[in-house]
Order: structure tokens, then sequence, then C-alpha cells
């Protein structure tokens, strides 16, 4: 006979990409950027890097590009280069 005991259910950080942001004025922080060649490398030259703060600003008419909010400054991502920095979004 075996004995088993309940599992308690543990909660994870749900980690989204940049991208899947859709409120505006929502905040997330960074925990990687996806990749090893230039696009990734200037991401992080922009300040993109794990632990940072970031906010969604708004939207361009058809969506794309993004303007965000991190280190005091504004910047404007392609939804392409949105889509692999991975973020866990925080509370409002």
């Amino acid at each position: 006979m075996t004995l088993r005991l309940p599992v308690p259910e543990v909660e994870s950080d749900p980690m989204i990409t940049l991208d899947e942001l859709k409120t505006i004025g929502a905040t997330a922080r960074i925990l990687e950027v996806d990749g090893d060649d230039g696009v990734a490398v200037r991401l992080m030259e922009m300040g993109l890097t794990e632990g940072e703060e970031i906010q969604l600003l708004r939207f361009a008419p058809l969506g794309d590009p993004i303007e965000y909010s991190i280190r005091g400054y504004r910047i404007s991502l392609r939804s392409s280069e949105a889509r692999r920095v991975r973020v866990s979004p925080l509370p409002s």
C-alpha cells in the first residue's frame, strides 16, 4: 500500500514576452533577453537588462512599434524586438 500525501500547488511567476503586455501603464521586470546576436546585444546596450522595471506607454496607430519607459527614458521597439525580452508582470 502506497501512501500519497497532497502536494501543495506552487504558484510560479508568470513569464511572458514584452510584446504580450497589452494594458497601457502595465509594468514588468525584465528576466532575460533571448539570443546572442546583434539585436540582443543592442537591446541590452539600450538598458534592457535583467532586473530592470519597464512600463508600457503606448502603441503606434497600427500597433507597431510599441513605446516603453525604462531607466527614466522612452524607447520604441518593434514587436519582433519586444518578443525577445522575457518579463514577469508586476502587480498594478
